[in-house]
């Protein structure tokens, strides 16, 4: 069952986007709205709070929230979550998928304390290279606690989206993550599955994924060639 805070949002951008509100229009008082929807004003604040992050309303403090025309966002911007089986999609290209290794271990240092483990604790490392038109074009390893996914994943044969699987088989749903963006040495063994011509070059993305609740569930090392894949990042100027 969605929040309400998201249904109250996606009313809104449903009147945006059929121009039952247009662009330019100031928003009813949050006061109004929490009437409308019969939710608290604390609901409809983090609805709209939403629609900024998106750039579809500008809130100006005492005066109100006015929809503006949104900035269009690339397909592979960084903002936008997306498991490495949608983005291979959205490019247009076929999907495919070649288990490296998937082993049980005891955590590490660093993976117990992103994911929030002890150190008697134990992950499941899942390694694979998930290919395009028959060429690798991602090299994920995957770090999944134990306690949350079980052992029934080390059984599976190719699994297609880690996000999809997680969501229907361990009841777990990817809402957010955090990532660090590496350009990895042509040394790194990782690296090296991705480089099939002289001119291939790699990024790394190091990501931190969280459920609703604000648990991380995965941490991954996820490879991409960057003659596939262009990442951008929108940026909005904060004045002091």
């Amino acid at each position: 069952m969605k929040p309400l805070y998201i249904k109250v949002k996606e009313a809104l951008d449903k009147d945006i986007r059929t121009g039952k509100i247009m662009v330019g229009d100031r928003l009813p008082s949050e006061l109004e709205l929490a009437k409308q929807s019969k939710v608290s004003r604390e609901t409809v604040r983090s609805a709209i709070r939403l629609l900024e992050e998106e750039g579809k309303v500008h809130v100006k403090h005492g005066v109100g929230t006015f929809v503006v025309n949104p900035i269009p966002h690339a397909p592979s911007s960084l903002e936008k979550l997306m498991s490495v089986t949608s983005m291979i999609k959205y490019a247009g290209l076929e999907d495919g998928e070649k288990r490296e290794n998937i082993k049980v271990e005891r955590t590490n240092e660093e993976w117990a304390s992103l994911l929030q483990l002890n150190h008697e604790e134990e992950v499941i490392v899942h390694e694979r290279i998930r290919t395009a038109d028959q060429e690798p074009v991602v090299f994920s390893k995957n770090i999944l606690p134990k306690k949350l996914v079980g052992e029934s994943l080390i059984a599976k044969g190719s699994i297609g989206s880690l996000f999809q699987y997680l969501k229907e088989e361990c009841k777990i749903d990817i809402y957010k993550a955090a990532a660090e963006i590496v350009v990895p040495l042509h040394t790194d063994r990782n690296c090296q599955k991705l480089l099939i011509y002289p001119d291939t070059t790699v990024l790394l993305l190091k990501q931190i994924h969280y459920d609703r609740n604000n648990q991380p569930v995965l941490y991954s090392y996820d490879y991409f060639r960057n003659d596939i894949f262009k990442f951008s990042v929108e940026r909005t100027k904060i004045d002091f």
